[in-house]
């Protein structure tokens, strides 16, 4: 298995197995009520009880390590003041020679009711300071946090100009780690595979619907009565919805959210949830794999290194797919009013 050289490589690998074996432990010792006990908010998002215990041994293991690597300064949802904490003490911010951008449990709503796996994210930059952004991620992390059921956890790293580390661990026995392959969909078309546009929650979800039924109809016009198109998998994570599209098994994915209630659909109204950077902290990992991440104008993906900036994505499995899909999407973003034209 080949390896990957980086400072922070070690520590990140501690910290994702660190949060396997915690949400394994919540999930088996637990009950679903105990596990989604919200305790409170930390920026736009809610935090459960599930969230806490992750976060309290992230912030050990950085307490005890952070020193020797000269410094980290850690950004993650609800932990530290304006969710941003020095490690070790007595360290100032610009003395620290890393920024750390987390999310301890991508995915809680799904892993806390036991339905489907969530994901460790974490990506390592250089500091500096509030100039720090995701294209500057030198080391990341995306580790599987599985159901109950599961027998098996999924691990990739990355680091910058390396590639992709990835493999898979045995949950229940003593078994080496299984080395697996990272390859996107490598054909023309998302025309019979998986491809989506995200809309989880209530607020919106009629308007992404209606423009995704429009990309269906304008990219294949001559579809035929009984013919499927394509599918979708409204997966509750950032993380996880990078990682279907890194193992080949997505072709296309969207995330237009704040777009959506930046546009002339929602004035006069309350605006919802949206991705964030720290939900993007896997970004290294999918530019190393070869999907293509952008904004919705086709800028490649980038972001502040923090937990609140509203982000939107679009990804690809590769380019034949983006050239497919792209112009039409912008295309219809300003037809239906989304974007100004």
């Amino acid at each position: 298995m080949t390896g990957l050289s980086h400072p922070l490589h070690s520590l990140l690998t501690r910290l994702g197995t660190c949060a396997q074996e915690i949400v394994s432990n919540e999930l088996r010792t637990a009950t679903a009520s105990e596990r989604s006990r919200a305790l409170g908010h930390a920026g736009s998002d809610v935090i459960y009880a599930i969230d806490q215990a992750v976060e309290a041994q992230l912030v050990q293991l950085l307490e005890a390590e952070a020193e020797a690597l000269g410094g980290i300064v850690l950004i993650a949802e609800g932990i530290g003041e304006n969710e941003k904490s020095v490690y070790p003490k007595g360290f100032t911010e610009d003395e620290c020679t890393w920024r750390l951008l987390v999310d301890p449990i991508d995915g809680t709503r799904g892993i806390m009711m036991d339905k489907r796996s969530a994901w460790f994210i974490a990506g390592a930059a250089p500091n500096r300071g509030e100039d720090t952004r995701l294209r500057q991620t030198e080391c990341s992390i995306l580790a599987e946090l599985p159901t109950s059921r599961a027998g098996f956890a999924d691990e990739l790293t990355a680091v910058k100009g390396q590639g992709v580390r990835a493999k898979r661990k045995a949950l229940l026995t003593d078994d080496p780690d299984i080395e697996i392959v990272c390859e996107p969909y490598s054909g023309e078309s998302i025309k019979g595979g998986f491809a989506q546009i995200v809309r989880f929650f209530p607020g919106g979800r009629e308007v992404i619907a209606e423009l995704e039924e429009a990309l269906w109809e304008r990219l294949f016009p001559d579809r035929q009565d009984g013919e499927i198109l394509g599918f979708e998998d409204q997966y509750i994570s950032t993380g996880g919805q990078w990682v279907e599209l890194i193992m080949g098994r997505d072709r296309f994915c969207a995330d237009l959210r704040g777009t959506l209630f930046s546009s002339k659909h929602f004035q006069g109204k309350p605006i919802g949830h949206t991705c964030h950077p720290y939900d993007m902290a896997g970004w290294l990992i999918a530019e190393e794999s070869g999907i293509l991440l952008t904004d919705p104008s086709g800028a490649p993906l980038d972001a502040p290194f923090d937990t609140r900036t509203a982000c939107d994505w679009i990804g690809y499995a590769n380019e034949a797919i983006r050239k497919e899909v792209g112009p039409v999407l912008r295309d219809l973003l300003k037809e239906q009013n989304w974007v100004e034209s």
